[in-house]
């Protein structure tokens, strides 16, 4: 690995269990089939071609069975698979902040109860956030064949069965509304939301990234299902509608928090909080995949 991604894992939370370079020999001795696609970078190094969606899926595989006790995992071909190492601290930083509230300790156990929206079919924010500090999932999400694909994972996983629920949002130009039941309650809800706001502006994402690995043709899969990558209004519309409806849950949420990709998007996010009459608001800088993310949280309670 070159010096940049070496000083780009360390930024990582001093939690998150993929600090370090990846281990191919024991990631290789937990999933065998991992080997078919290990190869050997310009640096001298075991690697892979992180634009191939199949090594991608079956590092994937190999990184949630040796870290998080997870023995089968699929994803539906054509659908998102998300880097393990960023997803994991998206949820650490959740745990930070509500260390917070909690006199500095982190509160562990199935008491804790999270909303992630946009599940996705890889279900991959709940299985780390459950496998590593004990907390109750639920996953929202608005395609019936990732809710179907996120099930799977949940059943085929006795670890996950009783701390990991999947619901359908029907009516996909909301976001709570329809899927948080009358008076219940979470202690944090979360969202990864999709970066784009058309098809275009995400295959042309898709395609930049591309560039950045070397690559010159597409490659089927790289990218998602195009829900997963753009949305209407892009990630601000998407946010705007999560702010305005937290509203009416501002006595059953303890925290909303939302990914933001660009800080460009924050000057935006913040007016739509200091309208919606916020009472407290937090922005967290955190490494997410190759890049520096972070992002927002609110709640209405003192």
């Amino acid at each position: 690995m070159d010096t940049s991604a070496k000083e780009q894992k360390k930024l990582l939370h001093n939690r998150n269990k993929h600090r370090s370079r990846y281990d191919f020999a024991l990631l290789v001795k937990t999933l065998p089939t991992l080997r078919n696609f290990v190869i050997v970078n310009p640096y001298g190094d075991e690697s892979l071609d992180f634009s191939d969606p199949a090594a991608v899926k079956m590092l994937n595989k190999a990184l949630l069975k040796q870290y998080y006790d997870i023995e089968h995992w699929d994803i539906p071909e054509n659908y998102l698979c998300p880097p393990i190492p960023g997803r994991a601290d998206y949820i650490h930083y959740l745990a930070d902040l509500l260390a917070e509230d909690n006199e500095g300790k982190i509160p562990t156990g199935k008491a804790v109860k999270i909303l992630d929206v946009g599940v996705g079919a890889n279900c991959v924010y709940p299985i780390i956030g459950h496998q590593e500090y004990g907390w109750t999932f639920v996953g929202s999400e608005i395609d019936k064949r990732a809710v179907e694909a996120a099930k799977n994972i949940v059943t085929a996983n006795a670890n996950l069965k009783d701390a990991v629920s999947i619901r359908l949002q029907n009516d996909p130009q909301r976001v709570f509304l329809g899927v948080v039941k009358p008076g219940e309650t979470f202690d944090i809800t979360m969202c990864n939301p999709p970066f784009h706001a058309s098809a275009e502006e995400a295959a042309a994402g898709s395609q930049r990234k591309l560039h950045n690995l070397g690559k010159q043709k597409k490659v089927l899969n790289f990218g998602g299902q195009g829900i997963e990558l753009w949305c209407k209004g892009g990630e601000v519309g998407l946010i705007e509608t999560m702010i305005q409806e937290s509203v009416a849950l501002a006595d059953q949420v303890k925290w909303f928090t939302t990914l933001v990709s660009k800080s460009a998007n924050l000057e935006a996010v913040n007016y739509f909080l200091r309208r919606a009459g916020v009472l407290k608001v937090k922005t967290v800088e955190m490494a997410q995949g190759q890049k520096i993310s972070r992002f927002v949280a609110w709640s209405f309670q003192k």
